[in-house]
């Protein structure tokens, strides 16, 4: 994750995986936050479904989430308005472990 100077926006980078089992946050490898949805990834669909289940575990408005890099891959690299790297982390169960998930 990457905070800006002014430290109320950040950027998330996530790795993606469409037509899951199950709607999850399952914690952070590699550098990326994984996240499943169940939604397919045709017609943005999935990318829909990240954005609103990022925004109830952060407990932000979707509105606050921008896509801003990956629109149609697995790969994304995700703003958040208004949060600091920490307070994300800290809500994701993201501090460093790879086996801590949070189930949506």
């Amino acid at each position: 994750m990457h905070s800006n100077d002014a430290g109320v926006n950040c950027t998330i980078t996530i790795r993606l995986q469409p037509r899951a089992s199950r709607n999850r946050v399952g914690g952070c490898r590699d550098g990326a936050v994984r996240v499943s949805v169940t939604a397919p990834p045709h017609g943005g669909r999935a990318n829909a479904a990240l954005l609103e289940i990022l925004a109830d575990a952060l407990g932000v408005a979707k509105s606050r989430l921008n896509i801003i890099r990956g629109h149609s891959s697995r790969d994304k690299v995700v703003a958040v308005e208004g949060l600091v790297a920490e307070d994300i982390n800290a809500l994701l169960g993201t501090n460093g472990s790879t086996s801590n998930g949070v189930i949506i």
